[in-house]
């Protein structure tokens, strides 16, 4: 992702904060016992709960609140001791109820912050709040003449809303910031991250001041973005739209906005709401929520390595650099992937790494597969970096044998054999095609007498050409030395 710190006119600034919806990873809802499954036909999984129907009562789901706490605990933010369900009232036609339960005053995350990178420059964003709450249900518009269809099964579905502080001033920031978000619920497994089917979705709050000033512009809410790539360009646009509004002499409308992929563009949706017009109250058929200190540690002690620790540890442990520790912790899948190659094949942890971040996910990128769908297995791959180390095989040849290994022909010995790829290393044998090489070649072999040193090269790709590129590379430069001695003698 490249700065867009360009994008912005001169003597503007822009003040972003995001709105981050997490869809959390339980297998039922917020409230109800529906199944939270993706993909069921249309309001196949929509209890009398989830439907706001009379006399029913919801019942928090334990899970969907320590996930809350896993996630306030890694963005080191306040764990509230008591926190209160709200109702917030608005209609639409996928919200049944006629409100949402959500939290407003009192939520159960509070004051947290997250350190983001972009190019060079190293910036902290605070975590204003993370609130619990239920989702709603979707609107279908495709299909239909005239009409719409409403899916309720997202309905109660357990979400948490991570609010940062206004303190981002690019759309790099902002996507530094929500690919951060993303890595860190995705390892801690309390959300599965999947932004096509809207598990992890975005609204983008954007306003515009002169560059120098502090006082805040009307911002614009663009809602629902589900992607880096959107979020940078539906911000970008917006800047651009409000900052030649101010200048033309016009005003910037609050407004709730949506951004068109197609066109790059965004556009007006409906006026948008302060927090007075949801009308929040504390909903009466909910308790407020007691998180004692036992209960937060008890949360905090099932924390797995987060991403910052691993890669710390990765450059510590395995003598890694900073580039190769940032890839391989991107993806918790890949960071196991990589530290059980590393332990099967007895160490190695440099030579596993080359092999899985360039050769591994390369050929995973061209077959558009993820590391958990790999054909290879971590231990495959051990075993692989293994016949390299004991010299069954050269790297080069290891190329030959991984591809096969891809092409589902086998384990890394099993193509060896069957391939008769072994490596050639008793020097006898090498010798004697040495020996053939340099008889075949008198003109080079002069040129090398008379002190062309780099035709030493000529003759180990003679001699690598003769053995099918099977004969020990090192072995080979060594055994050219001693029979041909140093260049220029005669």
């Amino acid at each position: 992702m490249n700065d867009t710190a360009h994008c912005i006119p001169d003597g503007w600034e822009a003040v972003i904060g995001l709105e981050i919806h997490c869809q959390l990873l339980t297998q039922s809802k917020i409230f109800s016992g529906s199944s939270t499954a993706y993909g069921a036909p249309p309001n196949a999984q929509a209890s009398a709960i989830d439907l706001g129907m009379p006399g029913v009562l919801p019942v928090l789901n334990g899970e969907a609140l320590r996930m809350a706490v896993m996630f306030g605990l890694a963005v080191d933010a306040e764990i509230a001791p008591v926190c209160v369900f709200a109702r917030k009232h608005y209609f639409y036609p996928d919200l049944p109820k006629g409100y949402q339960i959500s939290q407003y005053e009192l939520p159960i995350v509070a004051n947290g912050h997250l350190d983001i990178t972009v190019g060079d420059a190293h910036k902290r964003i605070g975590i204003t709040r993370a609130h619990m709450e239920e989702d709603a249900g979707k609107s279908l518009h495709e299909g239909f003449v005239n009409e719409s269809g409403i899916d309720l099964n997202r309905a109660g579905t357990p979400l948490i809303e991570i609010v940062s502080e206004p303190e981002l001033r690019t759309p790099a920031e902002a996507v530094a910031y929500m690919k951060k978000l993303h890595q860190i619920v995705v390892y801690l497994g309390i959300c599965d991250g999947n932004m096509q089917e809207g598990s992890f979705r975005c609204d983008a709050n954007v306003s515009v001041r002169r560059a120098g000033t502090t006082a805040f512009g009307t911002r614009t809410e663009t809602k629902n973005v589900n992607s880096f790539r959107y979020v940078e360009k539906a911000i970008e646009y917006e800047i651009n739209r409000q900052v030649e509004v101010l200048e033309s002499g016009g005003s910037i409308q609050q407004e709730t906005r949506l951004f068109d992929p197609s066109t790059g563009q965004t556009r007006a949706m409906r006026s948008k709401e302060d927090a007075h017009d949801y009308r929040y109250f504390p909903d009466p058929d909910l308790l407020p929520v007691h998180c004692d200190a036992q209960y937060i540690e008890d949360v905090r002690a099932t924390l797995p390595e987060l991403p910052v620790d691993k890669r710390a540890r990765f450059e510590r442990d395995y003598g890694l650099s900073t580039y190769d520790a940032t890839v391989l912790t991107g993806e918790r899948p890949l960071a196991d992937f990589y530290e059980t190659m590393v332990a099967e094949a007895s160490g190695e942890a440099k030579l596993c790494a080359n092999w899985v971040i360039t050769d591994l996910l390369g050929a995973l990128n061209k077959a558009g597969l993820e590391i958990t769908e790999s054909p290879v297995s971590a231990a495959q791959m051990a075993a692989l970096i293994q016949r390299i180390g004991d010299q069954t095989i050269s790297g080069k040849i290891a190329k030959e044998v991984f591809e096969a290994m891809m092409n589902g022909e086998g384990d890394a010995d099993a193509v060896i054999e069957a391939k008769g790829l072994r490596q050639i290393t008793d020097d006898s044998a090498i010798l004697a095609v040495i020996d053939q090489v340099i008889a075949d070649n008198p003109k080079q072999l002069e040129q090398y007498k008379g002190g062309k040193d780099r035709v030493l090269g000529f003759f180990v790709g003679q001699v690598m050409k003769a053995t099918g590129g099977k004969a020990n590379p090192d072995a080979v430069n060594r055994l050219l030395k001693e029979r041909l001695g140093p260049p220029g003698e005669a």
